[in-house]
């Protein structure tokens, strides 16, 4: 991460303009489900396409860190196509669908684990520990 791309996440989410009622609006609107929710897992899907934005990507770290501040356990279960694609791509490969489902072989799944256990996992890791939290990531291997 620069520091250029952090000061201009910084700014698009700068909440000193927004006045005290909306803020406590917001709040009164989300304590319910706050209440409701406090102390339950929850599990998140975060999709590859969300990932491809800087802004959107330390939004959803900041809001996991929301999450768990407010009681919620929460669990993030993330793609990655586009940035399986990419990979894909710079070895000479196309993925292959098939009414939306990829077709992998065995040179595109060690691609995939490679991608989404690999790069994928620890941006989002890195991303949430940096806003404070204690991500750890995990696979199915």
């Amino acid at each position: 991460m620069t520091s250029a791309s952090n000061t201009k996440t910084d700014q698009h989410d700068d909440l000193t303009a927004v006045s005290p009622q909306i803020k406590a609006q917001i709040l009164a609107e989300a304590l319910p489900y706050i209440r409701n929710f406090h102390g339950k897992t929850i599990v998140i899907k975060y999709g590859g396409n969300a990932m491809t934005d800087e802004r959107l990507k330390h939004g959803f770290a900041r809001d996991v860190i929301l999450l768990k501040l407010v009681g919620m356990n929460p669990v993030v279960v993330h793609g990655g196509g586009p940035q399986i694609d990419n990979a894909l791509k710079k070895i000479g490969k196309q993925g292959s669908f098939v009414q939306g489902m990829r077709i992998t072989d065995e040179e595109t799944m060690e691609v995939v684990e490679w991608v989404l256990g690999g790069e994928v996992q620890q941006d989002i890791v890195m991303l949430i520990n940096h806003y404070g939290g204690q991500a750890v990531g995990l696979t199915g291997k």
